[in-house]
């Protein structure tokens, strides 16, 4: 009797959540360095920024007006005499007593003897250096209070901060000029497929253009990841270990498009297992997706192997890659994954058991966010992923949702 040969044994497959949590405590972050504060933008801080003094650090004028005693207000009109003028960014300092003012500018010390600022708007010129206050004002109106945003010694950027604008802001005025941070993660991309030509080429009806290679240079670039190299590989394992030695070499992380399954043909996980590399997933109960793999080299580095079709890819990068490098460059965990929480325009019919992501753009309306789907043929319908600016993420018990559902939206590129 000629018994059958025994099935492949599959992969166990993890959920979603399951996938995300194991990426998350595997992904190495960066050892910190230092960076001039004018290279620092798009950078996770390392340590915390506190002040160097009182900010403000002096009281200083809110307003052009007139530095005066409140207690000179009590009759009104008040007429007083100008005896200086100060300007912002002025050592001036006089001093103000019974009868008299200063005109005083917008950022300027508020002189010593003053208590209140009086806008310009509320006073009429009487010449001959007096002035004439018309309108009632509160004692200490119009008046920044030392140390009222921030003492000195205070934290005034947290570790872990991304630096954007307002917080390089925030450094500057702490009188920083270089900051520790976090760097990101250098990436190499990976495709695999004997059928993958260039997309300048002819191709025969059995061949297909390279449109992953693109897709992930471009999304990885506008998320800030440099690309340490780029390689199209054809099905053969020994290349594919070839490659990816060389990209572990030079790179943090390797993300591979293609050759991640279980076919004939998919190399990349027998690759990966022969350098060394431990995969804790190959498999995990999504669509389109599925056959999304992460392994971690004893090294500490991250081996990524997305499916060939490109929503599919599309869908690993955006949901764990992008995550999992945003992670290694020191995102918090809640920053890492952002969703979009909308109104959706039309229904969705799924059927449960694994997430679903489906393609949407997303509007703004008057009434907030709202996402419409996109029809899809299949996982490789390129042209619907370009109508598509993210996915709704259906959850695995849905059977479907409905028109005006506030949804959650993984969004695949920057929001205005």
């Amino acid at each position: 009797m000629i018994l059958p040969p025994p099935a492949k044994a599959r992969p166990h497959t993890l959920s979603v959540e399951e996938t995300w949590a194991c990426i998350l405590s595997h992904c190495p972050v960066r050892p910190e360095t230092e960076v001039q504060l004018s290279d620092a933008a798009g950078y996770v801080l390392a340590e915390a920024v506190r002040a160097d003094r009182d900010q403000p650090p002096a009281d200083r004028s809110a307003m052009d007006g007139f530095a005066v005693r409140a207690a000179d207000l009590v009759a009104l009109p008040a007429r007083l005499t100008v005896v200086a003028e100060v300007a912002a960014g002025s050592a001036s300092a006089p001093t103000i007593s019974a009868g008299t003012c200063a005109r005083i500018f917008t950022g300027a010390n508020v002189p010593a003897g003053a208590d209140t600022v009086v806008m310009v708007e509320d006073t009429r010129d009487s010449g001959d250096d007096t002035v004439e206050i018309v309108e009632a004002v509160r004692p200490h109106a119009n008046i920044f209070k030392r140390g009222e945003n921030a003492k000195q010694g205070d934290a005034l950027v947290a570790p872990g901060c991304l630096l954007t604008s307002m917080p390089i802001s925030v450094c500057a005025t702490a009188g920083r000029t270089h900051l520790r941070i976090r760097p990101k993660p250098r990436v190499a991309i990976v495709t695999t497929g004997q059928e993958l030509r260039e997309p300048g080429s002819a191709t025969a009806a059995y061949e297909e253009r390279d449109s992953n290679s693109p897709m992930l240079r471009t999304a990885l670039q506008a998320a800030g990841f440099a690309i340490s190299a780029s390689h199209r590989v054809s099905d053969d394992l020994s290349a594919i270990e070839s490659i990816l030695g060389a990209c572990l070499a030079e790179a943090d992380a390797v993300v591979f498009s293609g050759g991640a399954s279980v076919g004939k043909y998919d190399f990349v996980p027998t690759a990966v297992r022969t350098l060394g590399a431990d995969v804790l997933v190959h498999g995990v109960a999504m669509k389109p997706g599925k056959p999304f793999l992460f392994a971690v080299t004893p090294s500490g580095g991250c081996i990524f192997g997305l499916p060939g079709n490109p929503l599919s890819a599309a869908t690993g990068l955006h949901e764990f890659v992008l995550p999992a490098l945003r992670a290694m460059a020191g995102y918090s965990p809640q920053d890492c994954r952002p969703l979009v929480h909308a109104r959706l325009r039309s229904p969705i019919r799924s059927k449960p058991g694994r997430r679903q992501f489906v393609l949407a753009a997303l509007l703004w309306t008057t009434n907030g966010p709202e996402v419409a789907p996109v029809e899809t043929h299949s996982s490789a319908d390129v042209a619907a992923g370009a109508k598509a600016d993210g996915v709704v993420v259906v959850p695995e018990d849905a059977r479907g949702l409905e028109a005006g559902t506030m949804v959650a939206f993984r969004p695949w590129r920057a929001l205005p």
